[in-house]
């Protein structure tokens, strides 16, 4: 028997197997079944975001942040959709909206410090990523984006000691 919760784990796979218009459909299905449910909208929106329909994927979000205001992933999409599109103020109130339901996650530091660089505040950037690497110390990208910040800044002895770190990143891979 087809359930909400196997169409969405067959949604899911699909998804992440780059075939996200066939994985539109199987979570539309199950939200006949589960209207309310927000973690079929959100990942209804993540599909319809990797297709480029980011007017579709917005209203899932949205849909999915109605339902449970405590749900985190929908703001976080929400902010990188509007980062893309350029609409930056939306894109920094996304991802506040986020750190709002949960302070700890480095993903959503390190995307509103990229924000931040992007349009030139690079103190705050730095701040975003030395947020993102106190809460994740082996975060590749934010260990990345903190040495650049570092090095916009000025502050060379501190980008030489994150090159140093990505460094060894890079010996493991070897």
């Amino acid at each position: 028997m087809e359930t909400a919760a196997l169409l969405n784990n067959s949604g899911i796979a699909l998804t992440e197997a780059n075939r996200p218009n066939e994985a539109i459909p199987l979570f539309q299905k199950a939200l006949i079944m589960e209207p309310e449910n927000p973690l079929l909208w959100n990942n209804l929106g993540i599909a319809q975001q990797r297709t480029g329909d980011y007017e579709e994927a917005l209203f899932s979000f949205n849909r999915a942040a109605g339902i449970d205001e405590f749900l985190v992933d929908p703001w976080v999409s929400m902010g990188l959709i509007y980062y893309e599109l350029d609409q930056f103020d939306l894109s920094e109130g996304c991802y506040h909206a986020a750190l709002v339901r949960e302070t700890n996650a480095p993903k959503t530091w390190n995307n509103l410090g990229v924000l931040y660089f992007t349009q030139g505040s690079i103190e705050e950037a730095r701040h975003c990523f030395e947020e993102a690497v106190s809460l994740a110390p082996l975060y590749y990208d934010a260990l990345y984006n903190l040495r650049d910040a570092c090095r916009e800044l000025g502050d060379y002895n501190a980008a030489a000691e994150f090159g140093r770190v990505l460094s060894g990143f890079e010996n493991r891979k070897k």
